[in-house]
């Protein structure tokens, strides 16, 4: 008789080792806890410096090479090249000579190398998409031709001059034409020239000329003399 209520208390009460398979089942899981296996599936991580770094050293290499090219350069103009394809662009290239060099490069990287330079004034050039060409020669208006015959070659009527500086100043495209028509080395010689064997009057009116017109005259005799002092006697 005195089994019965021991069967019925051991049946009431769970054994400790159910209730801590019962708690092991049930424990909410951790948020915050990561999977062994999760540890090692994990693709290793990119240091995010270097992706940073290779796009810096390009941009640098930029300002240096169009700091390199204002060595000796008497004109820089922008050129809008939206909608150039790049066998237009390749054939562009091929028409300029080697006293010219055309770049592609952004406006921000440009003025960069430009600041604090006479060059600095070409700032209201530096939006939308530009392509730059750098003139190292005195001959200005045979160094702008090429384009503008293949401007009107290609019908590109919208891919005009942005602007450009000459001797410190700027000039807009509706200015351009003041640097196509600048005197050649050779017509300047032959004004001077002229001058120099007319009556007087005529002289004096050389000398009333700008003095922007009078200092390359001045400029172009003096190199004249140099080479003739250089010649063997």
């Amino acid at each position: 008789m005195e089994s019965a209520p021991t069967a019925a208390m051991t049946f009431a009460i769970p054994s400790t080792k159910a209730q801590a398979r019962y708690r092991l089942l049930t424990r909410p899981t951790n948020p915050f806890s990561v999977p062994a296996r999760g540890l090692a599936q994990r693709p290793p991580s990119r240091h995010p410096c270097i992706r940073a770094a290779i796009p810096r050293t390009k941009k640098e290499a930029t300002v240096e090479t169009v700091r390199e090219q204002l060595e000796n350069c008497y004109l820089l103009a922008g050129i809008n090249y939206k909608g150039f394809t790049v066998k237009q662009f390749q054939e562009l290239r091929k028409t300029f000579p080697e006293s010219t060099k055309l770049i592609v490069a952004k406006n921000t990287l440009v003025y960069k190398a430009l600041e604090g330079t006479p060059w600095e004034t070409l700032k209201p050039c530096m939006k939308g998409m530009n392509v730059w060409l750098f003139v190292h020669t005195e001959e200005i208006p045979s160094a702008i031709k090429p384009y503008r015959d293949f401007q009107r070659e290609k019908k590109l009527e919208d891919n005009d001059f942005t602007g450009a500086v000459f001797e410190g100043k700027f000039y807009g495209p509706d200015e351009f034409k003041k640097l196509e028509t600048l005197p050649t080395r050779a017509e300047i010689y032959a004004t001077l020239l002229g001058a120099l064997k007319s009556p007087s009057s005529a002289l004096v009116a050389t000398l009333q000329a700008p003095a922007r017109d009078l200092l390359l005259l001045l400029k172009a005799h003096i190199k004249n003399l140099e080479e003739q002092q250089a010649l063997p006697q």
